[in-house]
């Protein structure tokens, strides 16, 4: 019985995330929304068709939800604000933005817009991480087989052969022993090893995705360090500038006024360090300088975004210009998760065929060595 139920609890878990609602469908939600009020079509009604048009238990849910409630009286964002884990506050302030300018459907196209470049530049934050990973776990798991299986048994016959081993065969042979022997006992468990070194990445990601739970100062220190890091730091900076760029020029072309805009553009910043720039942007507009002087001020935009800035101030087009700094920081990112990615294959590749080097060298260089030694026994 207990085994039922924690099989039952187990699938409802699994239905929950196959269901979860998604970037995409998001998208294809203020899609149809955009089509169908553009066609005339009232509110409820296009709710209700999109409600029974979807596959999506969880959206079905949601949408019957919202439809309830905006026929009860209720605006669609006061509707959607109920739903925080899917509808974000960015959602909300550009969908009463609409509401207030009488022109949802303007809405409707910004938040389509914004959600499939969030839905792109999560592709790439994914390709820029579950590539090496995944080469990572190859390269690692190749070692651990060569150590631990291939080795030994070489090993076992240079000993046989009794010979004298250069110092990388004894290196070699060392490292084989780190492998295969234990090398402590904690609780009357050994630990080889092959356990150690599978565990330390484990233990590294465990120190990851708990570091929420630290105090704010350790939290800033790390993020610090990761902005100093080469490569990695780069593309810290850059992706999470291009996502605030896009959310900002999104609110602004919306109708939201610059501080409002800012300040939700600064809810997609993670990074502390960069937090901090993000909030001092904040500080110097409020206090009556120009948008372009206040990201010049935070020293996080270069002189090219911070010039174009200026002349759309000076034109009169700063949304079309914020369009323009949100397309260059999405194609530098794009370079720069290209170029994190053509450093890391070869690296790797590097890393594994020196082992193989290593192997091949510490197994076979004693033999030929001693060659002419073992022809004369």
């Amino acid at each position: 019985m207990v085994q039922c139920g924690l099989l039952s609890k187990k699938n409802a878990r699994l239905k929950v995330n196959m269901n979860r609602v998604k970037v995409r469908d998001l998208i294809q939600f203020f899609v149809q929304m955009e089509q169908m009020q553009s066609a005339g079509v009232p509110m409820l009604d296009a709710l209700a068709d999109i409600r029974d048009a979807t596959g999506n238990d969880q959206l079905r849910d949601m949408l019957s939800e919202i439809h309830k409630d905006v026929r009860d009286g209720s605006s669609l964002s006061e509707a959607m604000e109920k739903h925080p884990k899917i509808f974000k506050p960015l959602y909300i302030s550009l969908i009463r933005a609409g509401e207030d300018t009488g022109d949802l459907t303007a809405s409707y196209l910004q938040l389509e817009k914004y959600l499939k470049w969030v839905d792109a530049m999560q592709s790439k934050i994914k390709k820029a991480t579950r590539y090496p990973m995944i080469v990572s776990v190859v390269v690692l798991a190749t070692i651990i087989f060569m150590m631990s299986y291939v080795v030994p048994q070489i090993v076992g016959f240079l000993k046989y052969l009794d010979i004298e081993l250069p110092w990388f065969s004894v290196w070699l042979i060392a490292t084989s022993n780190f492998f295969v022997q234990p090398q402590f006992t904690l609780i009357g468990v050994p630990f080889y090893g092959t356990a150690i070194v599978v565990l330390v990445p484990i233990l590294v990601f465990s120190f990851v995705f708990s570091i929420r739970r630290l105090s704010d100062d350790i939290k800033y220190q790390i993020d610090s360090l990761l902005l100093r890091m080469p490569v990695v730091g780069n593309l810290i900076r850059k992706i999470t500038i291009a996502r605030y760029a896009q959310t900002f020029a999104s609110l602004f072309a919306s109708g939201i006024d610059v501080i409002n805009a800012l300040k939700s553009a600064r809810n997609t910043v993670r990074n502390l360090v960069l937090l901090e720039a993000m909030e001092a942007v904040e500080l110097y507009v409020k206090s009556g300088s120009p948008l372009s002087d206040a990201f010049n001020a935070s020293g996080e935009f270069p002189s090219m975004v911070v010039r174009m800035v200026r002349i759309g101030e000076e034109s009169g087009n700063l949304s079309g210009v914020l369009e323009q700094v949100s397309e260059f920081y999405t194609k530098d990112v794009d370079e720069a998760i290209e170029g994190l990615i053509e450093l890391i294959q070869p690296m790797l590749t590097l890393i594994l065929a020196s082992v193989i080097v290593w192997i091949a060298a510490g197994t076979l260089g004693p033999i030929y060595m001693n060659l002419g030694t073992m022809v004369d026994m």
